[in-house]
């Protein structure tokens, strides 16, 4: 699959570093120095309702990490996939009365529009799990092989069995244990399996918490003849596949929303213990969650904001970005009209600040800070769990004084926050 292009980002000088990054596993900030290269896998879109903000959060976030990669020279390998065939597109589709292949077309250009206007990096691996059926159900037999998934029966349909992860089968091979990488307790894993697509409550199932790796072909419903039987694809065995045929096992991180912590990532590295014999991703990281108007914003609710409708009305997605990279990635935190505007008026004191190459108004140079002070305080912020705010602090106050080498800073903010002063 075709991601989008890829913006140039610039070289700074200066005494760049590899940031650290909270892991949820440990609860704790580590190192993600990797030597001179980083994996990293960020799990993408299902693609219907594309790209509310947030979405664009969540990919600004690992945007962010892949700057400062880049900024300290370590080359990044990374890969995203996207989860073109599951219940919830195939409903959409089915309540707008057109083809799912078509909806699930017409959202992915979207993003990847999306994504090119926010000038996020691209990854080098973006792959659809309808390119890698094949793959994906020969993981599935050979995890049936291993003796870590079973058959359950699957009387409405005519083309076999369900096949479900045992954990309890995984757990025993010593490599992947149920709530390394969340901590979550059994009752919370429960209730979060049943209202993120799993179903606890399915007969036969030797635990509750067992998901689907491969639902076995029902009438009216995209199928493909496989190693596994005909059918598709359960969701967090795509992820295991994809990572580590492109990634390979023990990658630098796993990133994504909160909302995957449980059970997408904690079951993804399952799958990918039970295939490998290996962790699967060294650090899970995630972003936090986007309201609007008091509540979470999800596609459920139908309460969002996306960032195609803002840039029809006109607004600058330079703007959006900012308006996103005020918040810490890890934070929750609520869309408003108000931020928007704030971060136009920011966005434009700043180009009149670092763009045009002149002293800020009203700053005197004996108030001026040098460029290559106000760059390193950058690196600082980002580099404690790419804190992003503190960096931004940084730059609104550099507007204000002034700085030696206007030009040099505008060059920063585009290589570390990603936004092109220039345009």
């Amino acid at each position: 699959m075709q991601a989008w292009p890829r913006p140039v980002v610039p070289s700074v000088p200066g005494s760049p570093c590899a940031p650290l990054l909270h892991d949820t596993a440990s609860d704790g900030l580590v190192s993600v120095h990797t030597g001179e290269r980083a994996r990293l896998y960020v799990c993408g879109i299902t693609p219907y309702d594309a790209t509310h903000i947030g979405h664009a959060s969540t990919y600004l976030a690992f945007d962010t990490l892949q700057r400062m990669w880049l900024d300290a020279g370590i080359d990044v390998h990374y890969a995203q996939n996207i989860t073109d065939v599951d219940d919830p597109l195939l409903e959409r589709a089915h309540e707008r009365g057109i083809e799912w292949r078509t909806l699930a077309d017409d959202q992915i250009q979207l993003f990847r529009d999306d994504m090119a206007a926010l000038r996020v990096l691209p990854p080098e691996d973006y792959v659809a799990v309808t390119e890698v059926i094949a793959p994906i159900a020969e993981a599935v037999v050979r995890l049936l092989d291993a003796g870590v998934a079973y058959r359950v029966d699957t009387p409405e349909s005519a083309a076999g069995d369900d096949v479900y992860f045992d954990i309890a089968a995984a757990e025993a091979q010593g490599v992947w244990s149920l709530g390394q990488e969340s901590n979550y307790d059994r009752a919370l894993m429960e209730r979060l399996s049943a209202e993120r697509g799993g179903d606890p409550d399915r007969t036969g199932k030797r635990d509750p918490l067992d998901p689907l790796l491969w639902r076995a072909a029902r009438a009216g419903e995209p199928q493909w003849d496989s190693a596994a039987g005909a059918g598709r694809p359960g969701w967090h065995i795509e992820c295991s596949v994809i990572a580590l045929d492109h990634l390979g096992t023990d990658f630098t991180v796993q990133g994504g929303g909160s909302d995957l912590v449980f059970p997408h990532h904690e079951m993804s590295a399952g799958h990918a213990a039970a295939l490998s014999g290996r962790p699967l991703a060294a650090v899970f990281a995630h972003a936090g969650m986007v309201a609007y108007d008091g509540e979470k914003m999800s596609k459920s609710l139908g309460n969002l904001v996306l960032v195609s409708q803002l840039r029809e009305r006109g607004e600058d997605p330079r703007a959006i970005r900012l308006a996103i990279l005020e918040h810490h990635y890890r934070s929750d935190w609520e869309w408003t009209q108000a931020g928007l505007e704030a971060a136009i008026s920011r966005l434009a004191a700043w180009s009149d600040a670092f763009r045009t190459g002149v002293r800020a108004a009203g700053a005197s140079p004996s108030g001026s800070v040098t460029a290559d002070d106000v760059i390193q305080r950058m690196r600082d912020a980002l580099r404690n769990d790419l804190d992003t705010p503190t960096a931004i602090a940084v730059l609104d106050e550099a507007a204000t004084t002034g700085v030696s080498d206007p030009q040099r800073v505008g060059e920063a903010i585009d290589a570390l926050l990603g936004i092109d002063l220039s345009a």
